[in-house]
């Protein structure tokens, strides 16, 4: 972490908001902007496909090319058009990630990364592998990073994104991205065909999985392939995403490696090219730099539902729906005790937004459950960052007032599980391999932080599949509003993991749904289990 530099008030130095943050990065490098990198970024903007962007022919909807809500980025970050002088044909793709719309059923983000400035970016798409004849064009966003400590370069990136919607339900689709130049229709790279599916339109039975604090390491490459394995439909990640900051405290020594999002997204692309890899923002994601809020660099390289309260400026708050579950995403950084940088940032808007949401769910036709993820922990033990008070205090009344089903966090780097609380009391203990009513016995909340990233401990022995040491309590605490520790006696910790490990949901519809919970271990040992149901649920299905 850098030394703060001379001239900074003591204050500012140790903590600042993110606007602080911001108005003092770009204070300290106003003239270190070259036009040569702005101008590479802004050469994919250079032209437009030809065709209607249309999606004809049987089995197939239509697809919008229309730009997708996002942060605004600063002038300094997306520059006019200019011509590109290298050789499309020598550029290659990667990082290829999807994500569903606000309607998986008919939506599909396609967002990929290019290493150079490229001309009339596109995907082609069809419901057949030999028959791509379908073009989309593609939104370039270009995000320059200038060198922000002295070990660190300046660094150009071009994100590529591409909005696919009036898709048909349950459809398997091919596509491949591509560029003047490089032609993924062309047999030389027919191995870059990627597939996906959409929802089906009626509820069936599926896997999703979960994780947060990910990074790039052995470790979470391996937890990448035994996803895979599970062939979920989607995959949830709690925050935390790549380290390009490897602080993530909020002070001016917070500095990111941008180079690091392209190691995560070339990690993260054989899963991410068929599985739609829907994340959140953690303490680790707010990027000063980009924009006042920290954000401006996850709307560049993510492409999520524009449902939220405010897509354009918290792009990691949304909402959808699959098969008989709903999942809300929630930026935590707002209500946090413990990392204040962005506290309070949304005025309660989140917060308002969020209510109004869980009661619009409940209230629709065919949704068993709610699962929630975000990543700062309402509950857990470690001695890393233990629980935050500001979630509980904020969203906890909300969950139990909606009855939400599952809670799903990172920020903690292990695995541990909760009985079913009400407030900060247990309702009903959860043993492994036992069920919980959420509707009567309360909500059971999960930390999935063992994505990848080095690993944390706890205050007592852990407890898990075929190693169980019950205790009666834990010493453990909570963060407090003025960022004190207030000492907890927990009694809900239930089952503890200190190792790399994943989250898989399987959710069943029918009269009797229900969600089976499992917890691997990156050795695909299974290390917990326990069945969500709900009382009432089932009849509207």
């Amino acid at each position: 972490m850098d030394t703060p530099r001379v001239g900074i008030p003591d204050r500012l130095a140790r903590r600042m908001t993110m606007p602080e943050q911001h108005e003092y990065l770009r204070a300290q490098h106003s003239g270190r902007f070259t036009r040569r990198g702005m101008l590479r970024a802004g050469a994919a903007t250079a032209g437009v496909v030809a065709g209607t962007g249309l999606l004809g022919g049987p089995g197939l909807g239509s697809a919008s090319a229309r730009p997708l809500a996002s942060a605004p980025l600063s002038p300094t970050l997306l520059s006019s058009p200019a011509t590109s002088k290298v050789d499309g044909s020598l550029v290659a793709p990667f990082g290829r990630h999807l994500a569903f719309g606000a309607d998986p059923q008919r939506q599909m983000r396609i967002s990929w990364q290019v290493p150079f400035a490229v001309k009339r970016p596109y995907v082609r798409i069809g419901v057949k592998p030999w028959d791509l004849s379908h073009k989309i064009e593609a939104e370039v966003r270009g995000l320059h990073t200038p060198a922000l400590s002295k070990k660190l370069p300046a660094v150009d990136q071009v994100y590529l994104h591409a909005a696919l919607d009036n898709l048909r339900p349950g459809q398997t689709y091919y596509y491949g991205v591509g560029h003047d130049g490089f032609d993924p229709a062309d047999p030389r790279h027919f191995s870059t065909i990627g597939t996906f599916r959409t929802a089906p339109a009626r509820s069936e039975k599926f896997v999703f999985t979960a994780f947060g604090d990910q990074g790039v390491s052995y470790h979470a490459l391996a937890n990448d392939q035994l996803i895979l394995g599970q062939n979920p439909v989607f995959h949830l990640h709690a925050g935390d995403i790549c380290y390009a900051d490897p602080d993530g405290s909020g002070t001016t020594g917070d500095v990111y490696d941008a180079r690091q999002w392209d190691n995560f997204l070339a990690q993260t692309e054989t899963v991410a090219k068929s599985v739609p890899w829907m994340v959140t923002t953690g303490n680790h994601d707010m990027e000063a730099w980009y924009s006042p809020n920290g954000y401006g660099g996850q709307s560049a390289r993510w492409s999520l539902p524009a449902n939220g309260f405010d897509p354009r400026h918290s792009p990691g708050v949304y909402s959808f729906t699959y098969g008989n579950v709903a999942v809300v995403a929630l930026d935590a950084n707002d209500v946090s005790y413990e990392i204040t940088a962005n506290t309070g940032y949304s005025s309660g808007r989140q917060t308002a937004w969020l209510d109004r949401r869980l009661g619009e769910l409940r209230k629709q036709r065919g949704i068993d459950f709610i699962v929630i993820f975000f990543h700062h922990c309402a509950f857990s033990t470690t001695n890393g960052h233990a629980s935050d008070g500001g979630v509980r205090d904020a969203w906890v009344p909300l969950f139990e007032k909606h009855k939400v089903d599952l809670v799903i966090n990172g920020h903690n780097h292990v695995y541990e599980r909760t009985d079913a609380i009400k407030g900060t009391r247990v309702a009903k203990k959860v043993p492994i391999g036992e069920s919980v009513d959420s509707t009567r016995d309360g909500i059971v909340y999960v930390t999935a932080g063992g994505a990848g990233k080095s690993l944390y401990d706890f205050p007592v022995p852990d407890s898990y599949e075929g190693h169980v040491k019950d205790v009666e309590s834990v010493d453990s605490y909570h963060w407090v509003k003025g960022g004190a520790k207030s000492p907890d006696k927990v009694e809900w910790s239930r089952v503890r993991y200190t190792g790399y490990s994943f989250l898989a949901v399987e959710a069943e519809p029918g009269r009797h749904p229900r969600l089976r919970v499992t917890a691997l271990a990156e050795s695909g040992a299974r290390i917990d289990s326990f069945e969500v149901t709900r009382s009432g649920a089932g009849k509207t299905a």
